[in-house]
């Protein structure tokens, strides 16, 4: 899905916003595009490098607070890309908007990838819905175990916030992008949640709800040309 957003990639320059430990910017890299990835983690961006390094690859890493990008960086981008379970971490949706419009040339292309706020209103075991769709306040949770293993002998305090699509995409509005595409899913291509069940290869839908709830959408907006 995200390739085909994106477009061919080749000698493009990328900014992946909330990279983690950049194993799809390394992949985009791979495929000709000059690549600098934005995260939070210190080691995330550490174990980025490593991969990097040990590929022989020329991607770019920063470590840095999302909101704070444009000032780590030299120049601007023809795409910016951020994928799956990002926003949710970010209190301000027009402050993420406002560095996505800094970063891109005029004309430049934002390729977005995220998991429906439809599905964080659900509790962990989609039972009933816990949360507002609304980003009404934060939403503070302790949790066992890690989205990649449930088993984890580790208990975590998040604090999150739900975005509506309306606030997504009238955050990118505001900030002189128009939207091109928009596309919901009923499914994820990650098992990462709980009591799902495998329609189609890395395809997951909720047991008992499939085909029923929206899992994903994606949406490519574009800067607008100066005058």
């Amino acid at each position: 899905m995200e390739l085909d957003l994106l477009g061919e990639v080749k000698d493009k320059k990328i900014l992946h916003l909330q990279c983690h430990f950049g194993q799809d910017s390394l992949s985009l890299a791979r495929l000709g595009a000059a690549v600098t990835g934005v995260d939070l983690s210190d080691r995330a961006i550490a174990k980025a490098q490593e991969l990097n390094d040990h590929l022989g690859l020329n991607a770019t890493f920063i470590c840095s607070d999302v909101y704070e990008t444009p000032h780590s960086l030299d120049g601007q981008f023809d795409l910016v890309f951020s994928s799956y379970g990002t926003i949710g971490w970010l209190p301000d949706l027009n402050k993420w908007a406002q560095v996505i419009s800094r970063c891109l040339k005029p004309g430049g292309k934002l390729v977005f990838v995220e998991f429906h706020p439809i599905v964080w209103s659900f509790d962990y075991e989609f039972t009933k819905i816990a949360y507002s769709y609304f980003n009404k306040e934060a939403i503070i949770e302790e949790e066992t175990g890690t989205y990649a293993d449930r088993a984890a002998n580790i208990v975590a305090k998040s604090v999150s916030w739900n975005h509506p699509l309306s606030d997504v995409i009238q955050s990118l509005i505001n900030n002189g992008m128009t939207v091109e595409s928009f596309a919901e899913y009923d499914y994820s291509p990650y098992n990462c949640f709980l009591n799902t069940v495998e329609i189609e290869p890395k395809k997951f839908q909720i047991r008992g709800m499939e085909g029923k709830l929206p899992m994903l959408y994606s949406l490519t907006a574009k800067k607008i040309k100066s005058k």
